[in-house]
């Protein structure tokens, strides 16, 4: 009963992270193209964002299978609950990847003066969902506390853009639709970071119960 158990969580552990994988890889695309946005990019992300549905709904047969049949308890119970809850911030990630997309396949090839600071909150936001995706693969506690810690540095880096941006707007009306969009890109970024604060708790959760 217990193998049983084993090798269907394994196979659960590694659906996830293919999961986490087709998120930073959604990531990956549209950080690498801030400044080169096209129809072919999004459709990629956009062909992402599918594959990771399909993971989810797996992972969701997965974890429902193994509450069935096995009857967890304890840790385990704590992985599988932990596991459903992460598989919808990973989705949401996944969304907002394809929406930034979208965004910039609209501006097109720019050499705006706003990229630095889109690039800079990109990095720091990716940096999170990897460091949250490690923690759950690693069972690291002290990466997945990292992240939760770095939630208001991300937060305040949106908050300064902002500023930046209306600024801006005041200054040049006639680009205000561009510097909405500008802001807009931000936003989704600062919302990937909560999703991965949402997961690297699950994470704490699954190891310590808490």
């Amino acid at each position: 009963m217990r193998s049983k158990l084993d090798e269907q969580l394994n196979i659960l552990n590694k659906t996830m992270i293919e999961m986490g994988a087709l998120c930073e890889q959604s990531l990956k695309r549209i950080n690498d193209n801030l400044s080169n946005g096209s129809e072919e990019i999004y459709q990629k992300v956009l062909a992402c964002q599918q594959m990771i549905e399909q993971k989810q709904a797996q992972i969701q047969s997965i974890c429902l299978k193994l509450l069935l049949q096995q009857q967890p308890v304890a840790t385990d119970l704590r992985v599988i609950s932990a596991a459903l809850k992460m598989i919808y911030d990973l989705n949401r990630i996944g969304i907002q990847a394809t929406d930034i997309a979208e965004i910039l396949r609209f501006l097109g090839k720019n050499n705006y003066n706003n990229l630095e600071i889109l690039e800079k909150i990109a990095n720091e936001t990716n940096s999170m969902v990897k460091k949250s995706i490690d923690s759950y693969v690693k069972l690291d506690i002290i990466k997945a506390k990292e992240v939760v810690q770095y939630d208001d540095v991300v937060d305040n880096m949106f908050n300064q853009i902002k500023a930046d941006l209306i600024k801006q707007v005041s200054a040049d009306s006639i680009n205000g639709e561009y510097l909405a969009d500008v802001l807009m890109i931000a936003k989704y970024y600062e919302k990937i970071s909560d999703h991965a604060v949402n997961i690297a708790n699950w994470v704490i959760f699954s190891i310590v119960g808490e």
